[in-house]
């Protein structure tokens, strides 16, 4: 069985940093390109970063770049979103997911590729 357990969310102040784990199990750990999106109060889910399978290549929605990173820890089978220069616009749900179809990540995700879906971890950045 495919489960994706995020952990890491919480509060903090708008500049501060958090880190997000995104722990996988039942699956090929670098067979599967992995996401991070989120789902801010009345607004659609958007994709925020991604990591290949093979090589680790990433990427960034552009509102995070150069404050967030995506990481990987193969040992561990887990993925990690480190969060910095956090702002009140980043307060949303987090979640990590695996896709089956692809090694690599596109430019922008194709939600529904995405097959395996964690729960989601609150984030809230006060101002």
């Amino acid at each position: 069985e495919v489960q994706l357990v995020e952990s890491g969310g919480g509060l903090v102040q708008a500049g501060g940093s958090l880190r997000l784990s995104c722990a996988a199990s039942g699956f090929t750990f670098g067979d599967y390109a992995i996401s991070w999106f989120r789902q801010a109060p009345g607004k659609e889910r958007e994709g925020v970063s991604c990591i290949s399978a093979r090589d680790g290549s990433t990427n960034y929605a552009d509102s995070v770049k150069g404050r967030f990173t995506i990481s990987r820890d193969k040992v561990k089978n887990t993925v990690y979103l480190h969060m910095s220069s956090l702002k009140p616009d980043d307060t949303a749900v987090y979640f990590c997911a695996a896709n089956p179809l692809r090694s690599r990540c596109l430019a922008t995700a194709v939600q529904h590729e995405y097959d395996y879906w964690g729960q989601g971890t609150q984030v809230t950045v006060s101002s």
